[in-house]
This record gives C-alpha cells, structure tokens and sequence, in this order.
C-alpha cells in the first residue's frame, strides 16, 4: 500500500437518510485507496446509509446527541489520528469544526461542504437567523475551502457572506446511473390503478415544500380524477401533513410511505416525478429521476435546479410556493401526449454530474489541499 496516501477524515452528524449522506457514502466508496486512506467520523452510530460504508473505512463512533456538545470529542478524534483534510457537511456542524480549528493537529486542513443556499437555509431553519449570517460571515472565510453544490450556491456565499471566491469550489452531486437504473429494474411496479401517477421524495421538512403540493392536489384532481401521488420520505412534518392531507380530502389520493431503501422503483414506473422545494442545493433525486426518463415539473426555487433545467429543457419549471402554478403545470404534464425518452443523449445531458467526474473533482480538491 502507498505510504504516501493522504489521509481523510470525513465528519458528518449520521447516516440517516439524505442527500449529503448519500454523498458522503458515495464518495468513500469510490475515491482510490493507493491515494487516500478514508475515516468516517459519526456524531450518532444510526441512519440506514450505514449498510453503504465500504468495509474497509474505519468508522470512528463518536456518540455525541447534538452538535453543540461534539467539539471535544471532534478535537480527540483528530489528534488521535491526524488526518491531512478534515471534510465536514452542513452548516452546525462546520461551525463547530471551525472554531475547533486552533486545537486541531498542526497542518490539518478543513474543507467545508454546504448543502444548500445558505440564506435560505438559515431563514428557514434557525431561530435568530441574523445571528447565524453574523457567525457564517466570521467564520466560514476560516475554512481552507467550501465545497457548494451549485454555482448559485457559490454566488449566496460571495454576495451575502462575504466568502472570498477563490476559497469556494462548486461540485455538483454525483448520480451514479448503473446503480440508479439496475435497483429500478429489479423491483416490480408498485402503483395499482389507472393513474396518472405521481410521486415525490425528501425530506417532509418545510424547505421541500409538500405543503404547496398537496394545496395543488384538488385543482389536479378536479382535472385528472384518477391521479394519485406517492410520498416517500419521512421528517418532522409527517404528521402535519398527512392532517392537511385528510382536510383537504386526499387520503385516498395521497400515500405516506416514509424512507423507501429503493425509491427508484417508484421513480421508474411513475408519471410524473413533481420537485416542490422552497429551495435545494443540488437535488440528488431530480437527477435520479431523468436517469430513468420520468417527465419533470420543479420549482425554479433558490438552488441548482436551474442549473440542471439548463442541461435538461424537458424539465418544467415553475414559480416557487405557487399551488395553483404548480397544479397547472402537472395537469398539462398528465394530460399532454407522452414523448418518447430521449435516451441517445442521456449520458451528454448528465455528464455535468457523472459519478466519475465528480469522484475525480474531489479527489483533486483533496489531493492539492
């Protein structure tokens, strides 16, 4: 083995089900071991992507129940091991690591790496949202790089945080098309009935935007009587919704099927694929979906979503938070006469965001860090 590899430290609050996670998965399963020698630190030893960690990254379980409490066991880790590049994702998270920075072993190197557009972000989730913009203003010119999912990640970052340009780098998230395609192909159609049917997938937070789907439900159905639309995902708002869903008369229309270890399956044999978010990093599920040549209707929402319409025209976009928009836009979608896939330029429209490609950008990145 190469006694010149660098070695990498990953960190990540756990493996629960999401975009990052499956990033993170991704990439330890595929970055060249004579050229780096992967650890996985967890804050909690749970999330159903654990079955993805290769075996032979060392997983280091750090046991800590919230983010606030993780810098001393962060800065053991580090010590102990003293990796070349510490990579973090998600905004707590590479806060902590930053001022954890003076303790860390001399010459370590932090890459950051956001999920999503961090104004929105922050406006959606934090309590004092203009506290958090004054710590990511202080602290994230800190880190040696950040890593954005979009170029209009890149731009949030430069115009309201004041993050030097050349320490941003945008990566889009990798699809992996071979395993994407051959875990749609080897489970049976899940949908009963007519249909059309619909379906959408992430998180049930407030930034994707299920809410706004469902209020376009009865205008859909007032047209397309016979559409039904799949949820998969579970999330905080799970309960919320499935109680908007009984007020506004839906729940024979819509399910709640919670995490699904093989969404693909549901994306192949499928109508529509419909992206509601308020905002997005770069959606790993929009992606997934075009792979298996499922029509498209996305809000133009703060995020990547344009930037992949832009390589991907069949993909109808529409404005943010706008029900009736939104219904429009599946009703002409369900109704309009199917084209045949595309599938000749398939590999041209996605290469932007092949998993090789990107594999190969971060391990440039980690290398010259």
């Amino acid at each position: 083995m190469n006694s010149n590899r660098k070695k990498i430290l990953f960190v990540i609050p756990s493996l629960a089900g999401g975009g990052a996670e499956r990033v993170f998965t991704t990439l330890l399963a595929h970055l060249d071991r004579t050229r780096f020698e992967c650890h996985l630190g967890l804050l909690q030893d749970k999330g159903s992507y654990m079955r993805d960690v290769p075996a032979d990254v060392r997983v280091h379980h750090l046991n800590i129940s919230r983010v606030r409490y993780a810098l001393p066991g962060i800065i053991r880790l580090t010590r102990k091991l003293r990796p070349h590049v510490v990579l973090s994702t998600l905004g707590h998270l590479n806060l902590a690591l930053i001022l954890a920075r003076p303790f860390l072993p001399r010459g370590t190197k932090l890459l950051i790496r956001e999920s999503a557009i961090a104004t929105s972000f922050l406006e959606d989730w934090m309590r004092h949202p203009q506290l958090w913009k004054w710590l990511y203003r202080r602290l994230y010119k800190r880190a040696d790089k950040v890593v954005c999912l979009s170029d209009s990640m890149v731009n949030d970052l430069v115009e309201h945080f004041d993050v030097p340009r050349a320490k941003l780098v945008r990566i889009y998230n990798p699809v992996d098309v071979k395993k994407v395609q051959e875990a749609a192909d080897a489970a049976p159609n899940p949908y009963a009935g007519p249909g059309p049917h619909l379906v959408a997938v992430g998180r049930l937070t407030r930034q994707k935007g299920f809410d706004v789907l469902l209020s376009a439900m009865p205008r859909v159905l007032e047209r397309v009587p016979n559409a039904t639309l799949t949820i998969l995902g579970q999330g905080p708002l799970e309960t919320h919704l499935a109680e908007q869903a009984e007020n506004l008369r839906l729940i024979n229309k819509v399910s709640f099927l919670g995490f699904q270890e093989n969404p693909w399956r549901y994306l192949k044999h499928a109508d529509l694929f419909v992206l509601p978010s308020r905002y997005e990093g770069t959606p790993n599920i929009l992606l997934e979906a075009l792979v298996l040549g499922v029509p498209v209707v996305a809000t133009d929402c703060p995020g990547g979503t344009r930037e992949i319409q832009s390589r991907n025209p069949q993909i109808v976009l529409v404005p943010p938070e706008n029900a009736g928009a939104l219904a429009e836009a599946i009703i002409t979608a369900c109704t309009s006469p199917k084209r045949p896939e595309d599938t000749q330029h398939l590999e041209q429209r996605l290469c932007a965001f092949d998993l090789h490609r990107i594999v190969s950008e971060y391990s440039q990145l980690l290398e010259q860090s």
